[in-house]
């Protein structure tokens, strides 16, 4: 049964906990903030379909070869977009391509307590709760049992998540859809959502999230002490004010003025904020990303996204400081779909793993990690991220050294002839 599984072989999809026919199964939080299926033996009666879509238990037949990947740089010719966006505002084109042929799309969303889980909207004005990355693994809910009823009824539907997710979608669904579009994006791993709730717990004290944990019951790293501030009205993870490559770690209070300079709560440049220094060292990524089973485009989905951050190595010309997407198309579906798109698309002929190694490569644990949730029990959560995650000297220098390179090209060339030595 699933909750037999080894840490490391649960990517938390929830694919399990939809498909049972008896709904046997619940999603519970270990000690590290994640959630993992149990099951009630007494309602179970063995008949494994958890385990049949479990993307740990069963090679995915959705597998690509190489050869089918197609690679684009592509950015939104509307500004107001591309400024609420993450990169080059491709999803929002999409989605918006789907909904205007009466569709629907799925996506994670904030919910009140600033956790994050799955929705499905139907309306242009809702896009802006799914846009903007969220650094944080998603709670999927009931989305793969809905999408399936809504994809029986003949309805066209968008599903976006981490190419796990989209892995769990694909076993759970057991077929293909012609109207089914899937979208994930190059993912570096999703932090755990117990940290993420205790961090906002120090920096901001806000009651309801204290309610939450108290209603929990659970001694967790979830438990903190909280002092009440004024209530989180909006939280940004990749701001980008001071432009795409300077993105900014920004939360805001509730305001009745728009663009009320005196909401900002906090903004921080994204490698001096506490969290993001966290996540960006892989010292609380959940323990199946550095496992993870749908590299490679192994996710099946049709199309995949990403930051092109290396557009001004091989095309200076197509570079905005507003952000550029890469979009990875594995699919005819996938190109159906980015013909119909408007802006500036270019395909680029490079291969996708010289440009962004997380497509191909699993996160490596932090070697403190073990140390980091040992400590947070009973430490100050922000000053044990700040110590084991602190540069050395040296990591400094070789972290500038690498800016350099990528700014002159060179990192680019020696990656290509590495590729070109490695396949002779």
């Amino acid at each position: 049964m699933v909750e037999n599984k080894d840490n490391k072989n649960c990517c938390g999809c929830e694919a399990c906990v939809q498909k049972c026919p008896k709904k046997c199964i619940s999603l519970v939080q270990d000690k590290e903030g994640f959630w993992y299926p149990h099951v009630d033996e007494s309602l179970c009666i063995g008949c494994k379909l958890c385990d049949k879509v479990c993307p740990y238990n069963e090679k995915s037949e959705f597998s690509l070869s190489k050869s089918e990947e197609k690679l684009f740089a592509y950015k939104n010719d509307s500004s107001d977009i591309l400024k609420e966006s993450s990169s080059g505002g491709a999803f929002t084109e999409l989605a918006t391509c789907i909904i205007e042929q009466g569709g629907v799309v799925y996506g994670a969303a904030f919910k009140d307590d600033w956790s994050v889980h799955h929705i499905c909207i139907d309306n242009i004005e809702d896009l802006k709760k799914l846009r903007g990355s969220k650094y944080v693994q998603s709670n999927i809910e009931d989305c793969y049992i809905d999408a399936e009823k809504k994809l029986q009824k003949g309805i066209m539907v968008l599903f976006t998540g981490t190419p796990c997710q989209i892995l769990g979608l694909k076993n759970f669904l057991r077929k293909d859809y012609p109207k089914l579009l899937t979208v994930d994006f190059i993912c570096h791993g999703v932090p755990s959502p117990g940290i993420w709730k205790r961090y906002l717990d120090e920096e901001f004290g806000k009651e309801e999230t204290c309610r939450l944990q108290a209603a929990d019951g659970k001694n967790t790293v979830l438990n903190s002490s909280l002092n009440a501030k004024s209530p989180i009205g909006d939280i940004k993870f990749r701001d980008k004010t001071d432009g795409w490559e300077k993105y900014r770690f920004v939360v805001r209070r509730k305001s009745a003025v728009k663009a009320d300079k005196n909401s900002v709560l906090l903004s921080d440049i994204h490698r001096d904020n506490p969290f993001m220094k966290g996540f960006l060292s892989d010292i609380y990524l959940r323990p199946s990303c550095y496992n993870c089973p749908a590299k490679k485009g192994r996710s099946g989905s049709d199309i995949q996204m990403a930051d092109f951050w290396g557009i001004r190595e091989v095309d200076r010309k197509f570079y905005s400081s507003k952000g550029v997407s890469m979009l990875i198309v594995h699919t005819q579906k996938g190109m159906d779909f980015l013909n119909k798109m408007k802006g500036w698309i270019k395909q680029i002929d490079e291969q996708v793993e010289l440009l962004n190694q997380s497509y191909s490569h699993c996160a490596i644990p932090h070697p403190r990690r073990e140390e980091f949730f040992y400590r947070v029990d009973n430490e100050d959560l922000i000053s044990v991220i700040n110590e084991l995650t602190k540069q050395k000297i040296t990591e400094r220098v070789y972290f500038y050294i690498r800016v350099c390179l990528k700014y002159f090209r060179i990192n680019h060339f020696i990656n290509k002839m590495k590729a070109k030595w490695e396949r002779k």
